[in-house]
């Protein structure tokens, strides 16, 4: 393989990721994409690191003789407890590990993975009047989609797929007859 070939390929992976590689966070634009992928890379891995993302930080407690709860000291640790602590761990260091350094500098404060997936879907989905402009921009540009001069087929397919896949994502149902008449309206003489 010729080295500017590879030197895409590697690229590639490292946006889209692999089964070995993780997706990696590199604009905002890039978000909805990312976030599927990273969700699927980290299940397939192990689901409870997973799992750690969505229930966050878990405290290491003991009861006291008098009922009270508090934090157990480490010395005090069980292999179960310890086992708690690895896997928020690795689930902090996997999240970290997919975002570009630019992106992960922004984001340095978050000492839990839920509380940094929380902050990653606030900044880059956005509130709902943003959702809502999202959606709007999404389907003008549906409804806007034409054949552009000097384009091949394949390319304005790939355009059109690209398009209603981000969509999808974002929540945005169309009928697939809609889309069917979509494509081939807009297809050239």
């Amino acid at each position: 393989m010729e080295p500017q070939h590879s030197a895409i390929h590697q690229e590639l992976d490292s946006i889209m990721g692999t089964t070995t590689r993780i997706s990696r966070l590199l604009s905002a634009e890039g978000f909805p994409e990312w976030k599927y992928r990273i969700e699927k890379y980290i299940n397939m891995k192990d689901f409870k690191i997973w799992r750690s993302i969505l229930r966050g930080l878990v405290r290491i407690t003991t009861t006291l003789e008098d009922g009270t709860i508090t934090d157990k000291r480490v010395e005090n640790y069980t292999d179960a407890d310890f086992e708690k602590i690895e896997e928020q761990e690795k689930a902090l260091a996997t999240l970290t590990m997919a975002l570009s350094p630019d992106i992960a500098q922004g984001f340095r404060e978050y000492d839990s993975t839920k509380a940094l997936w929380e902050a990653l879907v606030k900044v880059y989905e956005g509130s709902d009047d943003m959702k809502q402009s999202r959606q709007d921009m999404l389907r003008q540009k549906f409804n806007m989609f034409n054949h552009v001069l000097g384009e091949t087929l394949e390319a304005q397919l790939q355009r059109f797929i690209t398009l209603t896949t981000e969509m999808s994502t974002v929540g945005i149902s169309v009928p697939r007859s809609e889309i069917n008449k979509k494509l081939l309206n807009s297809l050239p003489n």
